[in-house]
């Protein structure tokens, strides 16, 4: 299996790859590190997001590599908890452009930026046309539960994905590190969907996401999921 993460190379064995054209497409993973109440480790969203970003680029390996370089996410929302960590939407959207532009300075045509925290979202959302633009490359953004559906939400009792630390959350925790979970604490809170979570259910979702998110993938490297690049005004 070829080495999936960008970090674990040598320049030589990175170089090789790019220029030999193996190397189609990169994921930069992007989450938060926050309160997860009282029973879930504050790493959730940076963890969860990794293990669809990793599963991918296994399931099209050798063709795509992973870019890890931004833990911390947009999380004022939850700074009451003391713990979590957060950027300013100016400070992670400067850093998230300096990542694709890394990336896209080494050669790639093709980036998918991965998300796995829902205070990300509106600020990429606001700004991705000008990425387009300053990039000029098939530069994509996807929130990895987005390719769930209403179908996929009926495993769960509570039938709502993602949540915050919920069913769905929870569930993912116990299929891939339950470490991460204080089961003493699960029912130990005003919040009941936590309890519901199981650890089968988690995995069927977990699969199902990263069966999907490596179609989106393929799609961009095929060509047949190219986004849009806004035209500059004349």
């Amino acid at each position: 299996m070829s080495e999936i993460l960008v970090h674990k190379h040598t320049r030589r064995e990175f170089r090789n790859r790019m220029q030999s054209g193996e190397l189609k497409a990169c994921i930069i993973p992007v989450a938060a590190i926050e309160q997860h109440l009282e029973h879930m480790a504050m790493e959730h969203d940076w963890r969860s997001v990794n293990v669809i970003a990793e599963g991918v680029a296994s399931r099209l390996a050798p063709q795509v590599v992973v870019a890890q370089g931004l833990m911390a996410g947009i999380s004022e929302h939850h700074m009451k908890h003391i713990g979590t960590l957060s950027l300013t939407p100016a400070t992670f959207m400067a850093v998230l452009g300096d990542l694709i532009d890394s990336m896209a300075r080494a050669g790639f045509t093709n980036i998918l930026v991965l998300n796995g925290h829902g205070g990300n979202i509106a600020p990429c959302n606001g700004v991705w046309d000008q990425f387009l633009r300053r990039f000029q490359i098939n530069l994509q953004f996807l929130p990895y539960w987005d390719v769930l559906t209403v179908e996929d939400a009926e495993l769960l009792q509570s039938r709502s994905i993602p949540g915050h630390a919920q069913e769905f959350e929870t569930a993912f925790a116990l299929a891939e590190f339950p470490e991460n979970v204080r089961t003493a604490d699960v029912s130990d809170q005003p919040d009941p969907e936590p309890a519901m979570a199981t650890e089968e259910n988690g995995r069927v979702l977990i699969d199902r996401t990263i069966e999907r998110v490596a179609d989106f993938l393929q799609g961009m490297i095929d060509g047949s999921n190219v986004i849009e690049i806004p035209a500059f005004f004349e």
